[in-house]
């Protein structure tokens, strides 16, 4: 089973959901700027794949500068909070499988996670070559 929280409008997270069904899975979307988190849920992803809110905070195109989270004070507990509030904020995709959760940037470490993998050469949207055949 794979699960991807997911974002459509995000290249990164459209190439990594298209990298796994063509290597034949059908994962679990979970379109979390649609859903939103739970502090749980939050905590629980950070935990599997060894991030912190600092380290999952999605910097760029995100109101993280205009909240004030790029402080050097400001406390993990603080971005938790602002994440619960702007999804946004969380950095993407974050996947899970049988061999663990990651945050897939760049795409092809969702290759990482998967047992099978697309055959022959895959694509990421520009055009990048992510797997080739030899």
């Amino acid at each position: 089973m794979v699960v991807i929280h997911h974002n459509p409008d995000c290249g990164t997270s459209r190439n990594v959901l298209n990298i796994i069904k063509a290597a034949g899975y059908t994962p679990t979307v979970i379109e979390y700027l649609k859903e939103g988190w739970t502090k749980a849920q939050l905590l629980a992803l950070f935990a599997a794949a060894n991030l912190t809110p600092k380290t999952a905070l999605r910097m760029s195109k995100s109101p993280a500068q205009e909240l004030g989270l790029l402080s050097e004070d400001v406390t993990e507990e603080t971005i938790l909070e602002a994440m619960l509030e702007y999804p946004i904020l969380v950095n993407r995709p974050i996947v899970c499988s049988e061999k663990g959760v990651k945050l897939c940037r760049p795409s092809e470490t969702v290759l990482d996670l998967l047992e099978k993998w697309p055959e022959g050469e895959f694509y990421k949207e520009d055009g990048e070559r992510v797997i080739t055949t030899a």
